[in-house]
């Protein structure tokens, strides 16, 4: 798949890239307005550093950091034959796993990919308004989850057609968003109308296009799509649309559209 490609080429082009370019970071914080930027995930779970001047004790050793947060498997039954599951770590194995405690099987939780468009038309992108939980009311890209038998693009196409009853032409992949904590990862393409027709899907209560002055960033769903539209503002200001990825990663217990709860890391364009 040509994103595939792409990304396997990001990763060797890139590996030394910075976070984020000063003028995407000053963009990303213009709208909601700023709170302080917490430390990242890696430095919370880092133990302090103290000096022999600040400590009392300089032959005390360094408190132990956290162990990492892992996710909780939601597999309580097994799927093959319904008895109940339980957490160990197969043998091989380094994770805590749901193992069928009749059975014995071992069920893995994996990622979930969400596929959407960003919709370009006459200088305008367009917006879906939920009508479902979570973030109802609030606006979003046309994207969804992708569904088996479909490729990328075509579960994005069908998503924007659902959601926004809007038939699209995909034109190239924009950017891949992975978000770790709640173990999903957005496939996000550049679009256009066939026709200059849509309408509100039974998940939508409205759609419409926005000049992107115009885009409500402070009545978005999700952070995946606040980051995806300030990286397509900066491409299209410098003239020059990129392919984008990067990791999003949620502070924890932070809900859906808490969109300043996160932080950006591993940026790389090209």
């Amino acid at each position: 798949m040509l994103l595939v490609r792409s990304h396997h080429l990001l990763l060797h082009r890139h590996h030394h890239a910075a976070r984020l370019s000063p003028r995407l970071h000053r963009l990303l914080l213009r709208h909601p307005p700023p709170l302080p930027r917490a430390a990242s995930a890696a430095s919370r779970l880092r133990p302090p550093r103290m000096s022999s001047a600040s400590s009392s004790n300089a032959s005390s050793p360094a408190p132990s950091p956290p162990p990492p947060v892992v996710p909780k498997s939601k597999i309580r039954f097994c799927p093959s034959c319904g008895s109940p599951t339980k957490l160990a770590i197969p043998d091989g194995d380094e994770k805590m796993r749901a193992v069928c405690s009749s059975c014995g099987r071992v069920h893995y939780e994996n990622p979930k990919m969400v596929v959407g468009c960003l919709v370009e038309h006459d200088n305008k992108v367009l917006l879906c308004r939920r009508k479902i939980e979570p973030a109802y009311g609030l606006w979003t890209l046309p994207a969804g989850y992708l569904e088996v038998g479909e490729s990328a693009a075509e579960g994005a196409s069908r998503e924007t057609l659902e959601e926004a009853c809007a038939d699209v032409e995909i034109l190239s992949p924009f950017a891949q968003l992975d978000i770790p904590l709640i173990g999903q990862s957005y496939i996000i393409f550049r679009a256009r109308l066939k026709t200059p027709n849509f309408s509100p899907g039974p998940e939508s209560l409205e759609c419409a296009l926005f000049a992107l002055d115009d885009i409500p960033f402070d009545s978005l769903a999700f952070s995946s799509i606040i980051v995806t539209l300030r990286m397509y503002l900066e491409d299209v200001k410098s003239g020059n649309i990129k392919f984008h990825y990067c990791t999003i990663n949620k502070r924890i217990g932070t809900g859906a559209s808490d969109l300043r709860s996160f932080d950006i890391d591993n940026h790389l364009a090209v």
